[in-house]
């Protein structure tokens, strides 16, 4: 199923508007929950902990470590409940309790015992938000097949939500790191009470969905490790998006030392990074259109182009003023990769997949790829500075940026042959897991 073909929708307009509202204020929510609680993770680990660059880059490939063990889970446990919301609310309770977590037991492990804090934050932060994250997002991609809304007017509604937290979190945290923990936690029960509040209608047509959900197996699953489209998404993620997440998960300790004061910094990328999410809200809406023109493939390369340049030019220029015009790239670049991914996915494979394959293929290759290199980064900025590093790191992303032109798949090659398919709808009734329309055989 391609991503601007929806499953069947539901004839209700009126529940398609407030579930639209609804889905698009839980990820408003979602979105201000880790914001305050992970936009200024680094300068956190640095300033308040008191961790070294090099430190603080191996608690982030912890992290991306414990990534790995969970996504598998999410992705395929989304892909078997449709839209069913089970793991939503098991996310929901476990947002609930970021700011004890944070403030009695993450933050005090990681001062006195370093590895145990590695552990316990690596797997709390994967459960809650880094693979969550995927997860409401795959959720809502589906939700919008369904009903019959793009998913990234939706998604529009995360950016403002994690711009809206990033305005305030800075100076919260010059006051007091602990303020922005505990105002996390209250937005993240505002997420769960919307969340609660979508409702599934439609009848024969959301029963159709769920049984095409039910059908999946881990067969399935295994069997994209026979697809060369699957290895060649891979290749393009971990070598280019995973290495571009590796520099941004650093660069506001980089950003703020630049200033003469590190609450100055603080302040300076709390507000660039609001008006950065903002513009980033605006290109959610514009990316659909682009993405739809030029095609999932090329728009994933013209992502790598962007986060190629932004890594450079973060190494060539020191000035304040112009470091911050390089941050704004990333408004330009994220739209337009989140937006080209689903569709590449849902163009070149199974739709019933979608969760598994956004999670194993896109988010656990980012993180393979972070646990890789966050520590060969780390050791980078301790010895060669953060300019010299983000020199080797963006020369890198442009080259495997040219080599994803041969190994991404071409758009008009559609569906790879023996892809596994939903079961055969019963006589007048929509299937919920192919397209109107023939696809294109590879």
């Amino acid at each position: 199923m391609t991503a601007d073909t929806p499953l069947p929708r539901t004839r209700e307009p009126g529940r398609k508007r407030l579930n639209f509202a609804l889905v698009s204020g839980a990820l408003f929510m979602f979105f201000v929950t880790w914001s305050l609680s992970w936009s200024l993770f680094s300068i956190w680990l640095t300033q308040h902990l008191g961790l070294s660059p090099g430190r603080s880059s191996l608690v982030i490939s912890a992290n991306a470590v414990g990534c790995l063990a969970v996504m598998p889970v999410y992705g395929y446990l989304q892909d078997k409940l449709g839209l069913r919301k089970n793991l939503l609310y098991w996310v929901g309770g476990l947002m609930l309790l970021v700011g004890p977590v944070y403030i009695y037991v993450y933050g005090p492990l990681l001062r006195s015992h370093f590895a145990l804090g590695l552990v316990v934050g690596s797997v709390y932060l994967a459960l809650a938000f880094a693979v969550a994250v995927a997860t409401l997002e795959s959720y809502t991609e589906r939700l919008g097949r369904f009903q019959g809304f793009e998913f990234g007017r939706a998604r529009t509604f995360g950016s403002l939500g994690w711009a809206a937290a990033s305005f305030f979190a800075g100076r919260l945290f010059n006051i007091d790191p602990q303020l922005n923990f505990w105002a996390a936690s209250a937005s993240a029960a505002v997420f769960v009470v919307l969340i609660a509040a979508i409702r599934i209608t439609g009848g024969d047509r959301a029963e159709a969905v769920d049984q095409a959900a039910a059908s999946v197996s881990l067969r399935d699953v295994r069997s994209l490790l026979s697809y060369p489209a699957f290895w060649g998404l891979l290749l393009f993620v971990v070598a280019v998006t995973a290495t571009y997440n590796t520099y941004d998960q650093m660069f506001p300790s980089y950003f703020a030392s630049l200033f003469a004061t590190e609450a100055e910094g603080n302040r300076m990328y709390s507000d660039l990074n609001s008006v950065q999410v903002f513009l980033e809200a605006g290109g959610m809406l514009l990316a659909p259109f682009l993405v739809n023109r030029i095609g999932p493939k090329n728009a994933l390369l013209v992502s790598g182009a962007v986060m190629a340049a932004r890594i450079l030019l973060s190494g060539a220029v020191t000035d304040p003023v112009a470091i911050s015009a390089v941050k704004l790239l990333h408004a330009v670049e994220l739209p337009i990769m989140l937006i080209a991914i689903f569709k590449y996915i849902n163009l070149h494979f199974d739709a019933r997949l979608s969760s598994t394959i956004y999670l194993v293929g896109y988010q656990v290759a980012i993180q393979l790829g972070a646990a890789a290199i966050s520590p060969l980064a780390g050791m980078g900025y301790d010895r060669l500075g953060f300019a010299a590093t983000y020199l080797i790191l963006g020369t890198l992303v442009a080259a495997f940026t040219l080599i994803s032109v041969v190994t991404l798949r071409a758009d008009s090659r559609g569906l790879p042959e023996a892809v596994p398919t939903a079961p055969a709808p019963g006589p007048g009734e929509p299937d919920p897991g192919e397209p109107e329309r023939a696809r294109t055989p590879a």
